[in-house]
């Protein structure tokens, strides 16, 4: 641990900042995980990119394509890469509450920063408050590591502000990635601000969430490591440019990218997000890689109209 439960609170507002990106996970032609490529992307988007943090085998990374123990690998290489260059916060979230509190205290042993736990499915669940205090808090207690908490909609519902302000009151929750409408990570930011981090992953609302909210932490998708390059870093640039308070030149920096925006999910299949994100870090001179069953490959028509939008986006290679 790099620091004790009792300042995990100072240690994320010290230290979780900045650009934090969800990993995209290589796997082999015979769906191994491709550990060489991997440690070339952290390279890249830590030391090239300038991506602050990963977050670890979350949705993005395919975790639930994983065995329990290629998911404490993924935090062994994970720490591995990044060294003293960049954080790490680990996904651990898993219907199975023991895989959870396993998989947490490994990301601790290991010298992870922090971890972050999705809200669970709760089956015929007309109200969940009480249950995910309950939740929450027993995680909070079996270990010292900074929390995440993560509310999306494919829990089958929301954590509301309320709840989560009562939840930034346990001693090691840290921040929350609140996938959730702008009203509702505005007034959690209004209730809880003065505890934890609260961030979004949607890339587009992030100028106006540091210009307007004053948010500090992007926490975290793919777009850190898809819109940029070593030679262009505009989500770097204009992300710097709002922290230090020049509106204007941030908004024209971020505004220059709608056409790699456009390219990147414009060409996009519905039901082959992880192929097409791989696909793309392939024309970028990242290691993407193939994806585990049941995924989809992108089929050779799909990959000629995403190179042929990614060649004309306008983004340096």
């Amino acid at each position: 641990m790099k620091y004790p439960r009792s300042e995990a609170k100072a240690y994320a507002r010290e230290h979780m900042n900045g650009i934090w990106a969800a990993a995209l996970l290589p796997f082999t032609e015979d769906h191994r995980i491709d550990e060489d490529g991997f440690r070339h992307n952290v390279d890249h988007w830590v030391n090239e990119l300038g991506i602050e943090g990963l977050f670890i085998s979350g949705k993005q990374g395919e975790f639930f394509s994983l065995s329990l123990a290629e998911r404490k690998r993924t935090f062994e290489l994970a720490v591995e890469a990044t060294g003293d260059d960049g954080y790490t916060i680990m996904s651990c979230s898993d219907q199975n509450f023991d895989v959870v509190i396993e998989l947490a205290r490994h990301a601790q042993e290991v010298g992870a920063d922090y971890i972050v736990v999705h809200a669970p499915a709760l089956h015929f669940h007309k109200a969940q408050d009480e249950t995910l205090l309950r939740y929450y808090s027993t995680i909070s207690e079996s270990v010292d590591i900074g929390i995440a908490l993560w509310s999306h909609p494919a829990s089958g519902y929301l954590m509301s502000p309320e709840l989560c302000n009562r939840l930034a009151d346990l001693e090691n929750v840290v921040a929350i990635k609140y996938s959730v409408e702008r009203s509702m990570y505005a007034e959690l930011t209004k209730l809880a601000s003065d505890r934890i981090q609260v961030s979004t992953a949607a890339e587009p609302e992030w100028l106006d969430n540091i210009l307007e909210l004053n948010w500090k932490l992007y926490l975290c998708s793919s777009p850190p490591f898809l819109l940029q390059t070593a030679k262009d870093r505009r989500m770097h640039d204009y992300t710097e440019a709002a922290l230090a308070g020049d509106a204007a030149k941030a908004k024209a920096i971020s505004a220059s990218l709608e056409p790699v925006r456009a390219a990147l999910w414009g060409t996009r299949p519905p039901e082959k997000p992880h192929s097409h994100q791989k696909y793309w870090q392939e024309l970028l001179g990242q290691v993407g890689g193939h994806v585990r069953f049941p995924l989809l490959e992108l089929t050779d028509d799909e990959k000629a109209i995403t190179r042929s939008a990614f060649e004309q986006c306008g983004l340096i290679v």
